[in-house]
């Protein structure tokens, strides 16, 4: 491949860098070559974003014969150096509300179910302070993330018992009396002050960096390069930042995509000015040269997993030519921020395209010239809606009901939704509102929750409303 003037500029440059590199613009080729063009006895680090990519990163390094290349993740980097060396054991996921309660032995104070409340802002706490910089629990403030007044006026009153508790968490993580969490033995990789042995450190996807990795990463000796793409940062709800703004190194851009067209380009450039809302936004510059005319792979990106099973059913069961399937893998309060990163995250799905995309009514840019590359998916009205959701009665032809049988047909029906649902009508005890607690707690969703008490969504959600559980867990 013929490279552009903003690759070789890279490559040929010196010093601490960072890149901002849209979608599609061949930034692991450049990291590559930038790569062969150090010395080649010199020492260097990539640092991937996940597994997935790592492996992919792997292979792309030994096929352009760069064995000075090691690639690593950040917590494939810090198991090495803390879990090896203490002899931890890991647990796979982090600790459920009810486990927390058991293991710290909390009480409540008479109020109903404080105690998993306060389990809930623990694990929370555990998290900010595992992701962040800090070198200690007391040098941050818990407040600062919790948004909700209710969950806010809730962490107030009992903050230090939160917060002591947290620290007890921890402390038992450490001395190896329980399972460490992926986000512990990060966190106790960071406090160690690792020195890494390279002369190049390469930290990609910049945009969504854990603070306590991106202080590693900056304590080296090594030059380091910094890449990413500022608008595609989406785990801010993981307490990421945007180390392209955090840093001071000097910039260079990527900003010809060769995987989609100037038509998609144009799209994911208007959605990106809805940033203009929100505060001063200069524009950004993106090169579409993709020229893609067939495809093999379908991507579907959902705001749940729901959402994605829905339609992986959908492919399996109405176009048999899918052969495989493949998942990649909170509902919180939005401020500016939140708005800013859902913004984000339409601009990463519009700039996956290669060929063709699908895209609702509703997220289309106003004045957006229509072209052949851009699908749009109509809204219903809600006319349409009220139709799909109407009950229609079967008719005898030719033959109009009398008010007595329509009265006793609708008498029959709901007489069998009850049978079939026993439980939907019996009144909620409290030892019912203490499971339905710890079931949302621990994240059951809304119909499994439904199933497993034999009510309707709806009654779940209204219970869940009337106990004010989404106020009192922030």
């Amino acid at each position: 491949m013929e490279l552009t003037r903003e690759q070789i500029n890279i490559i040929n440059s010196t010093g601490n860098i960072k890149i901002n590199a849209v979608a599609g613009s061949g930034k692991t080729t450049t990291i590559i070559e930038y790569a062969k063009a150090r010395p080649a006895n010199s020492k260097i680090l990539y640092l991937a974003f996940n597994k997935s990519v790592k492996l992919e990163a792997v292979k792309k390094f030994a096929e352009s014969g760069l064995a000075n290349v090691k690639v690593e993740t950040a917590h494939s980097l810090a198991f090495k150096h803390v879990v090896y060396n203490n002899d931890y054991k890991v647990r796979s996921q982090g600790y459920k509300t009810h486990e927390i309660v058991e293991l710290l032995g909390l009480h409540g104070n008479g109020e109903k179910h404080t105690e998993y409340i306060v389990a809930n802002h623990i694990s929370k706490f555990i998290s900010y302070f595992c992701n962040s910089e800090k070198l200690k629990v007391q040098d941050l403030n818990y407040l600062d993330v919790v948004s909700d007044s209710k969950a806010k006026e809730f962490v107030a009153k009992f903050y230090d018992y939160i917060e002591s508790q947290t620290r007890l968490l921890l402390s038992k993580m450490d001395k190896g009396e329980i399972e460490v969490t992926h986000d512990f033995y990060l966190k106790k990789f960071q406090l160690s002050n690792p020195v890494l042995n390279f002369d190049y450190i390469l930290f990609d996807e910049g945009q969504d960096a854990s603070p306590a990795m991106l202080d590693v990463f900056l304590k080296q000796k090594a030059v380091k390069v910094i890449v990413g793409d500022t608008h595609q940062q989406i785990y801010g709800w993981r307490f990421a930042v945007n180390s392209l703004e955090k840093t001071d190194f000097k910039t260079y851009d990527l900003s010809t995509s060769f995987r989609f067209s100037q038509d998609i380009a144009n799209l994911a450039r208007e959605v990106l000015q809805w940033k203009n809302y929100l505060q001063d936004f200069k524009p950004v510059h993106i090169t579409g040269n993709g020229n893609t005319r067939e495809y093999k792979v379908k991507a579907v990106l959902a705001r749940t997993n729901l959402g994605l099973l829905l339609k992986a059913i959908e492919y399996v069961t109405e176009k048999k030519k899918i052969k495989h399937i493949y998942f990649e893998g909170k509902k919180e309060e939005i401020n500016l921020s939140k708005i800013n990163e859902e913004i984000n995250l339409l601009y990463v799905a519009i700039t996956r395209t290669k060929n063709s995309i699908h895209i609702p009514q509703a997220l289309l840019p106003k004045d957006l010239p229509r072209c052949s590359q851009i699908h749009i998916i109509k809204d219903e009205s809600v006319e349409e809606k009220k139709n799909k959701e109407t009950i229609k009665f079967e008719k005898i032809p030719n033959q109009k009901p009398k008010q007595q049988e329509t009265d006793a047909y609708k008498a029959y029906l709901l007489e069998e939704i009850r049978k079939k649902q026993k439980n939907a009508y019996k009144p909620w005890s409290p030892a019912l509102d203490d499971e339905l607690t710890i079931m949302y707690c621990e994240g059951v969703n809304v119909k499994d929750m439904a199933k497993h008490f034999g009510r309707t969504k709806g009654a779940i959600r209204a219970r869940i409303e009337k106990l004010e559980l989404e106020e009192l867990y922030g």
